[in-house]
């Protein structure tokens, strides 16, 4: 593998574009430790170190994506998240409006026109997450318990509050700007990157914290086991993502003129985690409204205390439970809306295909949703498990939290994206005939 990226440097056009991913890599990183204006950065070490020390995770989803980035309230605060929310949003519309759904059989040019879309929509959830940050800022609630919390913005006039939310919108629309780069212009998957950059930027960081919270052994002992558990989730994450089951195609020979075509074999690959990180992400964003609602509220009626015992602590086996269960309804969703068994027997028919021993047509739509529903289980409860390792790993170290280094969506972030740029490298190289990656 080091021979192979020796031999990606030594070619002068990878070079280049391995150097200008490099590059908007470091331009992005900088952007996350640039100060908004009108914050006080003294009082939001303070409170961060606080946060850092009483495993406050209420923000910890948003917070991973934007590179420890927002809580530091800087313009990369709101990170690609908004990015992400909206991709969802119109993968999600397209199934529900007509509209949306004929631009994307239109091929490149409706492709196009769902980007720009997103675009727009990136923007307007930036505003409303600038706004929403802001205010929680401005108000102390950001970092509850910290004694300086209502002076990290020492200055409440609206000019100071309007200026915050237009640099983090800014900075929003930078961050989209530099993926994109790095896609046109650099090694491709530009907004993959990006997320895979924020959330390792706060490995060093975790697991020395866990090395210094440990007490056997002055914590080395609580840190190779972390490093251990990391190695052994990486290959499952690396064989479940790999595994696929392979449905062979057989197109039947057609007679145009004097030549023939087709009569070749092929096979649609299902993926067993067929729906990716969507799930965690979902479920993971619907258990903090909850949380969200109580801290805002400042209630103290009785289903407000119910909350705060029961879905705010991520080691309650109510939350666990929850939890596991939206990951696994998550995942047979969105494989439903994702994957449209008909659509692809149509297409199959139309091009003379057929899966040999199934009919063409409806039958052919059935075998395909009945084997996709059989391999979704185990990727569901995959998902689930995955997403639970943080709190059965540090449970036994009196340290549970969220932001385990190696576990839910960072660690099937990390080696999704992770694989996905070896392979666009690996076949770059084979293009110029060099031995890659994967031999």
């Amino acid at each position: 593998m080091l021979t192979a990226f020796a031999r990606a440097f030594k070619t002068p056009d990878l070079r280049k574009k391995l150097l200008f991913t490099l590059g908007i890599i470091v331009l992005y990183r900088l952007g996350a430790h640039i100060p908004v204006p009108g914050v006080s950065y003294e009082n939001v070490q303070t409170c961060v170190d606080q946060a850092s020390k009483g495993n406050n995770s209420l923000f910890g989803l948003v917070n991973m994506f934007s590179g420890g980035a927002l809580l530091q309230i800087t313009i990369f605060a709101l990170g690609i998240m908004p990015y992400i929310t909206a991709s969802i949003i119109l993968q999600l519309l397209t199934v529900v409006i007509p509209r949306l759904e004929a631009l994307k059989k239109e091929g490149q040019s409706g492709q196009a026109k769902i980007t720009q879309y997103t675009r727009y929509l990136t923007v307007a959830l930036a505003i409303l997450q600038g706004t929403g940050l802001v205010a929680t800022a401005t108000s102390g609630a950001l970092f509850s318990g910290c004694p300086v919390a209502d002076q990290i913005v020492p200055n409440h006039s609206i000019f100071t509050t309007v200026v915050m939310v237009i640099t983090m919108t800014a900075g929003t629309a930078a961050v989209m700007w530099l993926g994109e780069l790095i896609t046109d212009r650099g090694i491709g998957n530009g907004m993959s990157i990006l997320m895979f950059i924020s959330i390792a930027a706060s490995f060093p960081g975790s697991l020395w914290a866990i090395k210094q919270s440990g007490k056997l052994a002055d914590g080395w002992i609580e840190f190779s086991t972390v490093i251990l558990v990391g190695f052994v989730m990486v290959a499952l994450v690396v064989f479940v993502e790999q595994a696929q089951r392979r449905i062979p195609v057989q197109y039947a020979k057609r007679m145009i003129g004097r030549r023939s075509y087709g009569g070749t074999s092929t096979y649609i690959p299902l993926k067993v985690n067929q729906a990716g990180v969507i799930p965690v992400i979902f479920a993971s964003s619907l258990l903090y409204i909850p949380a969200l609602i109580v801290q805002f509220s400042n209630s103290t009626a009785g289903w407000a205390t119910w909350i705060k015992d029961n879905f705010v602590k991520g080691d309650h086996p109510y939350y666990i439970t929850t939890y596991f269960l939206l990951i696994v309804f998550f995942a047979f969703f969105y494989v439903a809306i994702s994957f449209n068994p008909e659509e692809v027997a149509d297409n199959m028919k139309k091009y003379g295909g057929f899966i040999p021993g199934i009919r063409a047509g409806r039958p052919t739509a059935e075998y395909l949703s009945y084997v996709l529903n059989r391999i979704t289980w185990p990727g569901s409860l995959y998902l689930g498990l995955i997403a639970l390792v943080p709190t059965m790993a540090l449970a036994g170290f009196g340290g549970a939290n969220q932001n385990f280094p190696f576990g839910g969506t960072s660690i099937l972030i990390i080696v999704g994206v992770g694989l996905e740029t070896v392979k666009q490298i690996e076949s770059q190289l084979q293009q110029r005939n060099y031995e890659g990656f994967l031999r």
